[in-house]
């Protein structure tokens, strides 16, 4: 007579793998590098429309901080790339300016092709962001120091050539249709086309952060960029092809305000020099390198504009709007600081044995 034995199958896999107990979404998000850019852009927009009332909720009003962040935001997302890998391009306003400048002259001065201009200025950006990758890699100088230098140099070489070829430092056009509705439309005669390009930018770049081993790439070289090298990623041409991202962001946002605006000037763009670095850092991007996210930028994108032109729809100084955002900034690093100890310190766990 046999005796069957019992079966342990199902106790045995019990135990080996129990259950995961899971979180909410929303106890979930408190591990996440945005969280803190989610809670300040919800509290400063909430803020703004009590303050502001009907006018900061209507469609002008939205227009107004949405038409900022979008221009502020094609350049703050390669920006934010370069900071994840631990470097900085402080020489993104001068490029806007180059860029700006050199569409306004071949197409407007000079009479050219509207593609000619467009990817001439294009063109300026990723070669000038180049060159910052390629002394950065090449010289270990800090990319603060060369892109200040690059800054400086290339706001001289505009100034210079456009005195030179054109007499004046401000060259009108005229755009053709589509370029006017492919750059610089205002749709219902209020929100600029900018905005589809943020977004489109802002989805593109997301997936590969996220689902490409190129995204991988950078936060590990921003994490410790000497590991990184020994585990084989190409350091030197990441760094050197964020920053051509970078000056190719730079210069579609000159391109874009040139035919909005139709005309440039030399001086454009000089206030995207540390706005774009302060946009990243309220969307939780470290300085140090390693730690951010797309999402995050965008919503620190959307913070500083929302403060920046909801000041105006409260009645109150304009002047205070410098002292709100720089107790934005303190708070928005001590908030992203406080998420990320959360985020790393997370392990999931798992549910008891019944």
């Amino acid at each position: 007579m046999t005796t069957s034995l019992p079966d342990t199958t199902a106790e045995t896999q019990t135990a080996v793998a129990p259950p995961k107990r899971t979180e909410s979404p929303l106890a979930q998000l408190r591990h996440r590098p945005e969280a803190g850019a989610l809670i300040g852009t919800i509290s400063v927009f909430a803020f703004f429309a009590i303050f502001g009332g009907e006018k900061f909720l209507a469609p002008a009003g939205a227009a107004s901080w949405l038409n900022i962040a979008s221009e502020l935001g094609i350049i703050a997302i390669p920006v934010g790339l370069l900071m994840i890998a631990g470097e900085l391009d402080v020489s993104v306003g001068s490029v806007l300016a180059g860029s700006s400048m050199t569409l306004a002259i071949v197409s407007g001065h000079w009479g050219a092709p509207m593609i000619v201009g467009i990817v001439l200025a294009l063109a300026l950006g990723v070669l000038v962001g180049l060159l910052n990758g390629i002394i950065v890699t090449r010289t270990n100088v800090p990319s603060l120091v060369v892109t200040l230098a690059t800054l400086s140099g290339m706001a001289g070489l505009t100034l210079g050539l456009s005195r030179v070829t054109t007499g004046t430092t401000s060259v009108a056009i005229s755009p053709d249709p589509v370029s006017k509705a492919i750059f610089g439309q205002l749709i219902g005669g209020q929100f600029e086309v900018a905005i589809f390009w943020w977004i489109g930018l802002a989805v593109l770049v997301a997936v590969m952060l996220q689902a490409m081993k190129y995204g991988n790439w950078i936060f590990a070289i921003g994490g410790d960029k000497e590991s990184a090298r020994a585990t084989g990623i190409p350091v030197a041409k990441v760094k050197i092809a964020l920053y051509m991202a970078s000056g190719f962001g730079a210069a579609l946002v000159g391109v874009i305000q040139t035919i909005l605006y139709n005309g440039a000037q030399v001086a454009n763009g000089q206030s995207f020099v540390f706005n774009s670095i302060i946009a990243v850092v309220i969307g939780g991007v470290l300085l140090t390198g390693g730690y951010g996210s797309v999402f995050g930028v965008v919503l620190g994108t959307l913070t500083f504009a929302i403060v920046n032109q909801g000041i105006y729809y409260t009645g109150w100084n304009s002047d205070w709007a410098s002292l709100i955002l720089g107790i934005l900034i303190l708070t928005a690093v001590l908030m992203n600081n406080t998420f990320r100890r959360l985020a790393l310190s997370y392990k999931p766990r798992s549910a008891k044995k019944a």
